[in-house]
């Protein structure tokens, strides 16, 4: 009779033993032996909790998914009170976080967007993980800008988070990955600042017309 509590440390276990096979072997040359000599455990282990390879793949993207959400709360939970550019700065630092950056994350990210090109599983999820993005972006840029510069500011800026991201986990001589966040915050700020530039001309130009 398996022990109480065994099956999410069992899970977890071999969530954990596929990100390092992924970062030593490659998304390709990741199987259920190297999975289960890593974990220390059968091939029947990895098949009886998730079904085989492409159930524990699903799973450890899964699991990645949870844990920027997971970052991101407690970023946000930092914040003393509804801040519009902190939320945004939350979401730059939880997308950068130490558990998305490293080595074995950064691989396993890579090899999911590879996949996710002709999986239709993984583009689902990569598709939840785009909308979930976008949508934190849009919530808090819409606190900020005019409605019709809400969706561009988002859209920016989730490509400037993907990109620094991806020009990381590709160089040679990767940015740092407090260089990278910052440097969206930059972009992020210089958005905030044009809008209030533009605002505070705007009224100028009215009080000017009154008088």
């Amino acid at each position: 009779m398996p022990k109480v509590g065994m099956k999410p440390l069992r899970q977890s276990q071999l969530i954990d033993a596929t990100l390092l096979s992924v970062e030593q072997f490659g998304f390709s040359g990741t199987t259920i032996s190297s999975i289960a000599k890593i974990a220390g455990v059968s091939t029947g282990i990895i098949n009886h909790y998730f079904g085989g390879k492409q159930g524990l793949l699903e799973a450890t993207v899964r699991f990645l998914l949870q844990s920027l959400h997971d970052e991101l709360m407690k970023e946000l939970h930092q914040l003393k009170a509804d801040d519009p550019v902190g939320r945004l700065e939350a979401i730059v630092k939880a997308n950068f976080a130490q558990i998305q950056t490293s080595d074995k994350s950064a691989k396993t990210w890579l090899a999911f967007w590879s996949q996710a090109l002709h999986d239709k599983q993984f583009a689902a999820l990569q598709q939840v993980n785009e909308r979930r993005l976008l949508s934190n972006l849009r919530y808090s840029f819409r606190q900020i800008l005019p409605s019709e510069q809400v969706d561009q500011a988002a859209q920016s800026t989730a490509a400037l988070i993907d990109g620094l991201w991806l020009r990381r986990a590709l160089s040679a001589n990767p940015i740092s990955v407090e260089d990278s966040a910052n440097y969206c915050m930059a972009f992020i700020h210089s958005i905030v600042k044009q809008h209030q530039s533009s605002n505070s001309q705007s009224n100028e130009e009215t009080e000017k017309e009154v008088i």
